[in-house]
C-alpha cells in the first residue's frame, strides 16, 4: 500500500474514535482501539519493541496532524499530546484560520517523514536519552560548565580534562566529598550528550 493512501486510512480511522470520545483519549488508548479495529501497527505486539513503538508513535502523530488542517475548516480543533488527543468546537472562523496559521515545532517535527527514517532501536533509545536530559533540567550549559569550573564555550577535549581532574581531587577514595563527585558527574554526563 502507497504510505499516502496508508496515511489517508489511518486518518479516516481516527476521526470516529476521536468524535466518539469527547473527553478525550490518551495516545494508547488510541492505539488500542486502532489495533483492534485491524491495523495490525499498534497491536501492542507490533510496538513491543522501541523502534517499533516510534514507528507507531510517529505514524499516528503524523496521522494527527495531517488531519487537524481538514478538522479545523470543518471549525473542529484537535488537542494532540500523547496524554490526551481531543477534538473541541473552534469558537467561529477567525478560530479556525488561526488554527491552521503560525509556527508549530511539533507540527513541523512529525509532518517530516524523515525524522522517521534510521531509527532504530539504539536510534530510539538515544533520542529518550536526550529528551530526559532535557526534561531534567540539562538545557543550561552555563551552569554545567561552570560547575566544572569552565568558561562557555570550552571544546569538549578540555571538558574531558578538566572533568577528569576534577573527579580524582574530589573522589572520596582520596578524601574528597560524594556529592561534589556527584555534581560534577552529571555536569559532565550532561555536557557529553549534548
Amino acid at each position: 500500500m502507497e504510505p499516502e493512501t496508508a496515511i489517508a486510512e489511518l486518518q479516516a480511522a481516527i476521526e470516529p474514535i476521536l468524535h466518539a470520545h469527547p473527553e478525550g483519549v490518551t495516545e494508547m488508548t488510541l492505539m488500542d482501539r486502532l489495533a483492534a479495529d485491524g491495523h495490525p501497527l499498534f497491536t501492542r505486539e507490533g510496538r513491543s519493541e522501541p523502534a517499533a513503538l516510534y514507528r507507531a508513535h510517529f505514524l499516528l502523530f503524523h496521522a494527527l496532524y495531517r488531519l487537524r488542517p481538514a478538522l479545523a475548516e470543518a471549525g473542529l480543533g484537535l488537542e494532540i499530546h500523547c496524554l490526551c488527543i481531543r477534538l473541541h468546537r473552534l469558537p467561529g472562523r477567525a478560530a479556525a484560520e488561526r488554527a491552521l496559521i503560525g509556527a508549530d515545532p511539533l507540527a513541523a517535527f512529525y509532518l517530516d517523514p524523515g525524522n522517521l527514517e534510521g531509527m532504530d532501536n539504539a536510534a530510539v533509545e538515544q533520542l529518550i536519552a536526550d529528551g530526559l536530559c532535557r526534561a531534567l533540567g540539562a538545557g543550561d550549559r552555563a551552569a554545567d560548565l561552570a560547575e566544572l569550573g569552565l568558561a562557555p564555550g570550552a571544546p569538549p577535549a578540555e571538558i574531558r580534562r578538566r572533568y577528569r581532574r576534577l573527579a580524582m581531587h574530589h573522589h572520596p577514595d582520596r578524601g574528597g566529598d560524594t556529592a561534589t563527585l556527584q555534581r560534577i558527574n552529571d555536569a559532565y554526563q550532561r555536557l557529553m550528550a549534548r
